[in-house]
């Protein structure tokens, strides 16, 4: 134990993860910390480079040339930045999506990342989210919850997402890079999606962004709050 709580929430890609998890972090004054965009900017970086995103060896040497940063505005919102730029928004754009996916794939990749990750939790008390957390990144967290929902539904979610950030994008499209991503996710070598053994599985299908945040508060309160003594 160092001092600081972990809590993981992975889960594929449209579930909520990165805004329950942001408004958790909000509410019980943790450091919010999205994985996933982490590995977006690598994959804009590569897309930039116009390497194969799927070639190891091409992506393994472009990382020691990059920068990339993580920081947070004064609204605490988490903003990346790869060589002094910030891409927060383009990192959201549904090709690079697919460069994320790709990219995250690589164990070389992974395992230049997992220090940066694993040295948030240590100096913070983290909700950390992505799709390997509780079973690579932080297998320790004091609560593993494993979110999800059908994929049409992550479909529209994602979709108003995009469209509230001004991205325009087709359903179709979105529903096809949701599918492509579960697929990638799922079956890669290196830290394939999939539920910790000791993850609580809440599945957000048929219920809105607010009974979905209400649930996982009380989950919070019911594994944190007894090991705490009430201070949260």
């Amino acid at each position: 134990m160092n001092g600081f709580f972990s809590i993981a929430i992975d889960g594929p890609s449209g579930a909520g993860k990165s805004s329950l998890a942001r408004k958790l972090a909000e509410a019980f004054r943790f450091i919010y910390v999205d994985t996933g965009a982490i590995y977006r900017t690598v994959g804009l970086a590569a897309y930039r480079a116009g390497i194969d995103r799927k070639d190891e060896q091409a992506v393994k040497s472009l990382l020691p040339k990059i920068k990339i940063e993580l920081g947070y505005n004064e609204a605490g919102e988490q903003r990346m930045y790869l060589d002094g730029e910030d891409v927060s928004a383009e990192i959201r754009r549904p090709e690079i999506s697919i460069c994320a996916s790709d990219v995250s794939s690589l164990p070389a990749v992974r395992a230049y990342l997992l220090e940066m990750q694993r040295e948030l939790a240590r100096r913070n008390n983290v909700i950390m989210d992505g799709r390997d957390i509780g079973t690579v990144v932080l297998p320790g967290a004091e609560l593993k919850i494993f979110l999800t929902a059908d994929s049409r539904a992550r479909a529209q979610r994602r979709l108003l997402e995009l469209k509230a950030k001004g991205i325009e994008a087709d359903f179709e499209d979105v529903l096809q890079d949701i599918e492509y991503r579960d697929r990638q996710d799922s079956s890669r070598a290196a830290a394939p999606l999939r539920a910790a053994e000791d993850a609580l599985v809440v599945d957000t299908s048929e219920i809105d962004f607010e009974q979905s945040f209400r649930l996982l508060a009380e989950l919070v309160v019911t594994r944190l709050a007894p090991e705490r003594d009430g201070d949260i």
